[in-house]
């Protein structure tokens, strides 16, 4: 069982844990086998073509094939084959525009400055839309920075022609290795929702209950985004996407009574655990179900009985296609006018998304001038790592600058001492294979690691379109430290509102989604209920998020973030007492008093504006009776942690 910060304080800080921690993730062999195959493979075209490695159109052809190459392979990752292609395409698409915009951010004076500040800053835009232009705004700065110093003998027009015929390689290798993969991803999402229900079940009386359901959170959340959002956006598939969904929609009891007889301790009957395991296989290998059916729900005791009704009930539909297909919920079309002004609130509307536009752009244009007034070998590479660096995403600039800072500096290393012992010819693409091969093993690992590989690629790349003199070593490394300073100074210290991670956005945006469920669990309709235990639990999901980038800060912000741990805890188990309640009045207990009921939620509500306001809430106790009791103790606690972190006492969020 996780014993939150608090506990792993002990043993080193906090934020010293999240800065050097890496996750060792198996090994993704068929991405490595593409990565080493695809990254060089328009490099090693140009070679064999003009017979060796030597300075011309053909080589450069070959660079600008292997950018391209490069920018297709990095942006797909586990996933649908959608959203695999739409990360492609938006990575692609941003790249090229980058090789265009660089044009225009040579020489000196005051134009290249002006460029960089605001493609900086568009691009910081961007990249709070979604995770595919989120990558796509990266490209389009680390093409920017490439082009800005990058010259060979092709016109721009050639240039961007092979850097999409690169780019359709790796499109075209990321297909090939979609076709080799059995499981189809859509349905391993749903089917890891019942596999986590299972867990949930064995685990209940247990120590590992509080962890196990958060994962169970996890899984639902990815489901919901992967297969509702890919029904919404699809053209086809829209008849198996739309029986998935319906899957996800008749589970809603069945996780309801698993987290409720988790939390009571109640005992999972192992025949209701192989049943749900059943469901997960039948759904993951698209199979008929046994014909062995549940047990019926007169033979469950009381306790087990939620949980033997949700099982039966999800039997029903992944046993009948058209039952499953009924299910699913109705696609609701919103007009254009609310997705443009869901956009301007992503974007412009969004005070992070400003702040980091700001930040972003101060960043790269103190770069480019860095760029165009120091004496440095490879100017451009200033701008490559402040791009890299402080990549346009959100989270903490600390870590992010240190990890990434670190890793590109021993990747620096790496390279240039590689080209120093290298001779110039294919043993390039060897090794340019071999660390394009690491690259999505060390991406699931750590961002530094994940710079340490990628830095070298990048550095065999450039010097064969750039060959470099004596001094490389000594030059790059200049240039890599310039480039961190930047950001941790202009992007980091000068920006002390930036230093913390939204937590107590979070923490308020998680008491009001709390709010809504109360409500909706006691006056709402199923499909209302649904809804909001949906949305309650994934505003805690993104409060646990916040909490972990606060931690990979530094003291005193990881100090103040460990203290609200166990108020993050507090609301969980008060989400799961809702849960319980829905569960007990679904068993027969009597319907709360709405009076009750309105006394709750206004509790709740002035949670959220203590919070907000960073002030003692009172000392007042909540009454309630019958299944609303468990709840309102928990929403005590809450408030009894609330204020024990007020301002004066461990200081607020």
């Amino acid at each position: 069982m996780d014993r939150g910060p608090r506990e792993r304080g002990l043993r080193a800080p906090a934020w010293l844990e999240e800065l050097v921690r890496t996750t060792p993730p198996p090994i993704p062999w068929r991405d490595v086998v593409r990565f080493a195959v695809t990254v060089p493979g328009p490099l090693a075209v140009a070679v064999a073509v003009e017979g060796g490695v030597s300075a011309g159109p053909t080589l450069a052809a070959g660079v600008f094939g292997t950018m391209g190459a490069l920018a297709g392979s990095l942006a797909p990752q586990s996933g649908p084959l959608r959203d695999r292609l739409r990360r492609t395409a938006a990575a692609i698409g941003f790249g090229a525009v980058g090789l265009l915009v660089g044009q225009y951010a040579t020489g000196g004076g005051w134009e290249p400055v002006v460029v960089i500040a605001v493609i900086s800053a568009v691009a910081a835009l961007i990249s709070s839309v979604n995770a595919a232009l989120s990558l796509g705004a990266l490209q389009l700065l680390v093409y920017t920075a490439l082009s800005s110093g990058l010259v060979t003998e092709l016109s721009l027009a050639e240039e961007v022609a092979f850097f999409f015929c690169g780019a359709a390689w790796a499109a075209l290798t990321t297909l090939a290795q979609a076709g080799t993969e059995a499981l189809d991803p859509d349905r391993s999402s749903v089917a890891a929702v019942f596999r986590s229900i299972a867990e949930l079940l064995e685990a209940s009386g247990t120590e590992r209950t509080d962890d196990i359901r958060r994962g169970l959170t996890t899984s639902l959340n990815a489901a919901y985004d992967r297969v509702i959002r890919s029904r919404s956006h699809s053209a086809g598939r829209i008849q198996e996407l739309s029986e998935l969904a319906g899957v996800l929609n008749a589970a809603a009891p069945l996780v309801e009574a698993a987290v409720a007889a988790a939390r009571a301790g109640v005992p999972a009957d192992p025949r209701d655990v192989a049943a749900v395991r059943a469901l997960a296989a039948a759904l993951e290998q698209d199979d008929e179900l046994t014909a062995q059916r549940p047990p019926a729900l007169e033979d469950a005791p009381p306790g087990r009985r939620a949980v033997r009704h949700g099982i039966r009930l999800v039997w029903n539909v992944v046993g009948d296609p058209e039952e499953r297909a009924g299910a699913a919920a109705e696609r609701t079309v919103l007009p254009l006018r609310t997705r443009l002004r869901e956009l301007s609130d992503r974007t412009l509307a969004s005070t992070d998304s400003r702040g980091f536009a700001v930040r972003l752009a101060l960043c790269m244009t103190v770069a480019e001038i860095a760029r165009q007034y120091l004496p440095v070998q490879r100017p451009y590479w200033v701008l490559l790592t402040v791009a890299i660096v402080l990549k346009p995403d959100f989270g903490s600039v600390f870590t992010r600058a240190i990890q990434r800072g670190a890793g590109t500096l021993l990747g620096v290393l790496i390279g240039s001492a590689l080209l120093a012992v290298l001779p110039r010819d294919a043993w390039v693409l060897v090794a340019m294979a071999a660390f394009a091969a690491l690259l999505p093993w060390a991406r699931n690992a750590n961002f530094g690691l994940f710079s340490v590989f990628q830095t070298p690629v990048i550095i065999l790349l450039l010097d064969l379109a750039l060959p470099s003199g004596p001094g490389l070593v000594a030059a790059r490394l200049t240039d890599t430290l310039i480039g961190c300073a930047i950001v941790l100074v202009f992007g980091y210290l000068l920006w002390p509102q930036t230093w913390r991670a939204p937590l107590d956005e979070a923490l308020r945006a998680a008491a009001l989604a709390l709010d809504a469920f109360v409500e909706a669990a006691f006056t709402g309709s199923p499909a209302e209920r649904r809804r909001a235990r949906r949305r309650n639990y994934r505003a805690l999901t993104e409060l646990q998020t916040q909490l972990q980038r606060r931690l990979a800060e530094p003291p005193p912000i990881s100090s103040r973030a460990a203290a609200w741990w166990p108020v993050i805890v507090q609301l969980e188990r008060t989400s799961d007492a809702v849960t319980g309640a829905v569960i007990a009045q679904r068993e027969g207990e009597p319907a709360p008093d709405l009076a009750q009921v309105a006394v709750l939620r206004k509790a709740i509500r002035q949670l959220e504006a203590d919070v907000r306001a960073h002030r003692v809430p009172d000392d007042a106790e909540i009454h309630a009776e019958g299944v609303l009791g468990p709840v309102a103790r928990e929403v005590d606690t809450a408030r009894r942690l609330v204020r024990e972190n007020a301002p004066g006492r461990r200081g607020g969020p």
